[in-house]
C-alpha cells in the first residue's frame, strides 16, 4: 500500500527543500553583509529625520498658509480652499503630527526615487541591453502584492521607519524608471539629428533637448510614484513605521 501511495504521489519522496535554500540565503546575507545594509539605511534616516524635523517645526497655522498659497498658485482657488478646510479637519481629529509623519515618509521616498530612477530610466533609454534586463525585473516589481516587500525588507534592516522607507522606495520606483524610458525614447529623431548635426556633445543633447521634451512624461512617471507611495506608506505601518498608517 505504502509503495502504491508513492507512486500515486512521488512529491512525498521527491520534494525541493526551497524554503530552506531562502533562509540559509538570507541568514547568510544578514550574517556578512551588515556593514553593506547600514550603510544604505544611514542616507535614508539622515534624510526622512531631516525631513521630518523640518515639517514638525513649522507651526500648524504657517503650514496650512503655505500649502494653501502654493496649491491657489499652481492649481487653483477651489483645490487651494478644498486643501485648507482637509488640513483644518486633520488638525481637528487630532492626527496632525501622524499626518506630517506619513509625509515626511512619503517625500523621502520620492526624493530617493528621483535620485535613482531617472538615471536608471535615462539609462535604459540609451542602451537596449540593459532595458530588457531591467524589464523583467520592473514587471516582477509592479506584479507582486505590496505586502511581500515587507518581509525580505524587515530580514535585512529590520523594523522602523527606515525599512517602511525602502520598502516604498522599491514598490514606487517602476513606473518612474518605466516612464523616463518612454518620455527620453519618444523624443523625435528629427530633433536628436539636428542637435547633433550643430555639435551637440552626449551630454548637451541628453539636457538641453532630451530631457526638456521627454519632461511631461517624466513628471507623468513622478506623480505615479508619489501616487503609490502614498498607497505604500499605509501598509508599511505592518511593520512598526508610524503615520497614518
Amino acid at each position: 500500500m505504502t509503495i502504491i501511495n508513492n507512486i500515486l504521489n512521488p512529491f512525498q519522496l521527491y520534494t525541493i527543500p526551497l524554503d530552506d535554500w531562502i533562509n540559509d540565503a538570507i541568514n547568510f546575507i544578514v550574517d556578512n553583509f551588515r556593514p553593506f545594509f547600514q550603510a544604505i539605511s544611514f542616507p535614508i534616516r539622515w534624510t526622512l529625520q531631516n525631513i521630518e524635523w523640518g515639517l514638525l517645526a513649522v507651526p500648524p497655522l504657517i503650514f496650512m498658509i503655505i500649502i494653501g498659497l502654493a496649491t491657489w498658485k499652481l492649481v487653483g482657488r477651489k483645490i487651494a480652499i478644498y486643501s485648507i478646510i482637509s488640513l483644518i479637519l486633520i488638525g481637528l481629529i487630532d492626527i496632525w503630527e501622524a499626518a506630517l509623519v506619513s509625509l515626511a515618509l512619503v517625500i523621502t521616498a520620492i526624493v530617493f526615487c528621483i535620485v535613482v530612477g531617472i538615471p536608471l530610466g535615462i539609462i535604459c533609454a540609451k542602451s537596449d541591453r540593459i532595458e530588457r534586463l531591467l524589464r523583467p525585473l520592473l514587471d516582477v516589481m509592479q506584479t507582486l502584492p505590496s505586502f511581500v516587500y515587507l518581509v525580505p525588507v524587515v530580514m535585512l534592516f529590520g523594523i522602523g521607519e527606515v525599512s517602511g522607507v525602502i520598502a516604498t522606495i522599491i514598490f514606487a520606483i517602476p513606473p518612474l524608471i518605466r516612464l523616463t524610458n518612454l518620455g527620453i525614447r519618444q523624443v523625435s529623431p528629427e530633433v536628436v539629428e539636428a542637435a547633433l548635426s550643430f555639435g551637440s556633445t552626449p551630454r548637451q543633447l541628453l539636457w538641453e533637448a532630451q530631457i526638456p521634451l521627454a519632461m511631461p512624461t517624466i513628471l507623468a512617471g513622478i506623480n505615479q510614484a508619489i501616487l503609490m507611495a502614498l498607497s505604500m506608506t499605509v501598509v508599511t505601518s505592518m511593520i512598526a513605521v508610524p503615520g497614518l498608517g
